[in-house]
């Protein structure tokens, strides 16, 4: 971070010693004013901008002002907002002869204000200019506004106190946010570091706006979005507002990625127990009384609580494109995907709790505009999981309630097309009643599908080389290969104890072998069992192997868009919703446009790049995966243009003949009976072959199995941590 020395405090006549970790301390237990109806009164557009800031919400604050009706007023309300924060600015007083707490409502004017008005030059800077009707060179000029203001601001600062050492710790902790964001493996907590090695101590607003505008406007992702290129969607709960920044319309989110953002965020588990203790405790009785029995609604709204950021940070993209994007996908509970009941019933209750605090954060974000149709409606998309036949009705009853859908643990061209075309059905029912649909999504889980053929093959070919060697020597090769893959000692004794296709399995899997097959202990155990020759024909056999498997989840994307969203098959599409439904042609073409394909679980960049459409396409990324786009975009010779469309270019066929060869691939590529049944009925021609999974066997399809079995002990060991968490307070209530 920026070099601290010699802050420890700013000047010694004042009434409070105030170091950076003093200014963090009085901004986070400064008294946020909840946010209640009616609004209070407010004079104008900047003075609530002001005021929603100084009541601790500063980037609903920043977020008022991306609205069209002041596309042509823009310069107009920076100026007004920069006018009265000058003269607040210019009262604050910091004598030594001020009392602390008068001192510290000082601190947290300032640093309030700054965050605001930094948070609306990254709006300005980012892809939401373009959502809200900016013209450029307007956002240009509102932002070096914003930058002049904030550069006389700090010399102020430094005059009065010595430093800016307000302004640094709002910097700092902004770009603290992005370093959050997976431990520090991801693309944004790169951008935080490249922004650090440019800040200049002696100008920091200056240096901090030019280095981040830079970064924003120059990543891969912002460029891709501008260009048409694709969507982007992230796999992950935090650093949304950056995302949002550079054209990020989506995230997809489940009960471990809620645990995971509490533990990445110690802060937002100090949140929730005090939203426990404060809230829950008088809105549920009962669960403090009974936590075990209300765990799977606990979990739920520690769920919620987890996600409601997510839900304010794409408030702007979800109205501003009458709900085609800023979507957040929620996964209900595990526990009852398989039933059509339970899940619409769990599906309702959360969309409809989630709706009463969205009416309150509408009524701020766009008060004084013109009255948006509906406020409140949830920004909302449940995970349906298509491990279960169940997911076609549940798809189907969803988008009939007007709540758009992810259809997720999804592998097959069967699965995702049925599913896709029950969630259509849904909508053309909803738009008949006069219910506008909300966006879709049909998830292609390519990299767990990959995953899956990876274990599977690798496994294979392990047992079947083990089978033909006496015991002593298959011992001695598992022991080695478990040691060369980094198992500790401990765990290689308990495998002892297991069958021989169970420590197999273990090896085999992602966490243990990786994402590789060439890895050197895998082939040199190949090659210690002679069944396939020496390391040279192991390489040969291996190579092609491992490249075709790489490809599978892409080839699966690829005809799945081809058959629902081709040039030739779309009109086959909309033609049908017209039939059946007896809706008109623009309102079957609104439909069609309101379901994207999602690439997600991507192990590779080519997983994004090769998957890039213009319509009907959102690339859903981990923090990680998206650091490794960019990285790969910085080369030299890397042509952003040359992946336009990659969804309808042709693939390699040599990796996909390979691939026919495994029978899970070919029950993920080829279509089903029933899928076959449809699309004749339609009229869509091509041979998708017919061994595709049925219906029927999805709950029973390999990599079903793995993930609904992942999910589903991440979400207990989730409700675990939470009703533990509610029982300790219920003690302490109490007492």
């Amino acid at each position: 971070m920026i070099n601290t020395k010699g802050n420890r405090r700013w000047c010694p006549r004042l009434a409070i010693e105030v170091s950076q970790d003093n200014i963090r301390h009085i901004v986070k237990r400064a008294r946020v004013k909840t946010l209640s109806l009616p609004v209070p009164p407010r004079i104008d557009h900047a003075d609530h901008i002001i005021k929603t800031a100084l009541e601790g919400h500063t980037k609903l604050a920043a977020d008022h002002i991306l609205h069209p009706e002041m596309a042509k007023k823009l310069l107009e309300l920076v100026s007004a907002i920069i006018r009265r924060v000058n003269m607040l600015f210019i009262e604050l007083d910091f004598r030594k002869e001020l009392s602390k707490e008068v001192l510290e409502e000082a601190i947290i004017v300032r640093y309030r204000l700054y965050d605001t008005l930094f948070e609306i030059a990254w709006n300005l800077v980012g892809i939401e200019r373009k959502w809200a009707g900016f013209s450029e060179k307007d956002a240009e000029k509102a932002v070096n506004m914003i930058m002049s203001a904030l550069s006389s601001w700090e010399t102020l600062e430094r005059n009065k106190l010595g430093k800016a050492i307000i302004m640094k710790t709002v910097i700092e902790e902004q770009l603290r946010s992005m370093s959050l964001v997976n431990k520090g493996n991801s693309m944004l907590a790169w951008i935080a570091g490249e922004v650090l090695k440019e800040l200049k101590e002696d100008d920091l607003a200056k240096s901090y706006i030019k280095a981040m505008s830079r970064l924003i406007k120059t990543n891969f992702y912002y460029k891709a979005y501008e260009k048409g290129l694709c969507k982007f969607g992230n796999d992950y709960a935090l650093g949304l507002r950056w995302l949002r920044h550079l054209g990020y319309v989506q995230v997809s989110t489940n009960p471990a990625l809620a645990a995971r953002a509490y533990d990445d965020d110690p802060g937002l588990w100090e949140a929730f127990k005090e939203y426990a203790r404060k809230i829950l405790a008088k809105e549920y009785p009962e669960w403090f009384n009974e936590p075990e029995k209300y765990a799977d609604d606990i979990a739920m709204e520690a769920t919620r609580f987890a996600l409601m950021d997510n839900f304010y940070v794409f408030r702007i993209p979800f109205i501003l494109s009458k709900y085609h994007d800023g979507l957040v996908s929620y996964q209900l509970n595990p526990l009852i995907a398989d039933n059509v009941e339970k899940s619409i019933k769990a599906a309702r209750e959360f969309a409809q709790r989630l709706e009463k605090d969205l009416v309150v954060y509408d009524s701020y974000l766009f008060w004084g505009y013109k009255d948006p149709i509906e406020r409140g409606r949830p920004n909302l998309v449940i995970k349906v999981a298509a491990g279960y036949p169940a997911a076609l009705e549940i798809a189907r009853k969803l988008n009939e309630m007007g709540i758009g859908q992810n259809i997720t643990v999804s592998y097959t061209v069967s699965q995702e097309v049925l599913i896709g075309v029950a969630a259509l059905e849904g909508m053309a029912k909803a738009i008949k009643m006069g219910i506008i649909p909300t966006q879709t999504y049909d998830t292609n889980m390519g990299g767990r599908l990959e995953d899956h053929l990876r274990e599977s093959v690798a496994g294979e070919l392990l047992l079947k080389a083990l089978e033909k060697i006496d015991d002593d020597k298959k011992e001695e090769i598992l022991d080695k290969l478990a040691r060369g893959l980094g198992v500790k000692d401990d765990v290689i004794n308990e495998l002892k104890t297991k069958p021989i296709e169970e420590r197999i399995s273990f090896l085999m899997g992602k966490r243990v072998l990786g994402r590789n097959m060439l890895k050197e202990a895998y082939v040199e155990a190949l090659v210690e069992t002679s069944v396939y020759g020496d390391r040279e024909a192991v390489l040969k056999m291996l190579t092609p192997l491992e490249n075709a498997i790489k490809l599978s989840g892409t080839y699966v994307a690829k005809r799945v868009y081809e058959i629902l969203f081709a040039p030739w098959n779309k009109p086959k599409w909309i033609e049908y919703l017209i039939n059946k439904y007896g809706i008109t042609k623009e309102e079957a073409e609104f439909i069609l446009d309101r379901i994207d394909l999602l690439p997600a679980s991507k192990r590779k960049p080519i997983d994004t790049l090769y998957t890039f459409a213009g319509r009907n396409m959102t690339n859903t990324e981990f923090p990680n995966h998206q650091l490794a786009v960019l990285k790969e975009s910085m080369k030299e010779n890397f042509n952003i243009e040359d992946y336009r469309e990659s969804i309808l270019q042709k693939l390699d066929e040599e990796p996909l003949k390979i691939l026919m060869k495994l029978e899970d691939f070919v029950k993920a590529y080829e279509a089903s009976p029933e899928l076959n049944e449809l699309l004749k009925k339609i009229g869509i021609k091509g041979d998708y072959g017919n061994r595709g999974i049925k219906t029927m066997d999805w709950p029973k399809y390999g990599p079903c199995m793995k993930t609904l079995k992942e999910f589903t002990k991440a979400y207990l060991k989730f409700r675990e941590k939470v009703v533990k968490t509610i029982k300790e307070i219920a003690q302490d209530i109490s007492q």
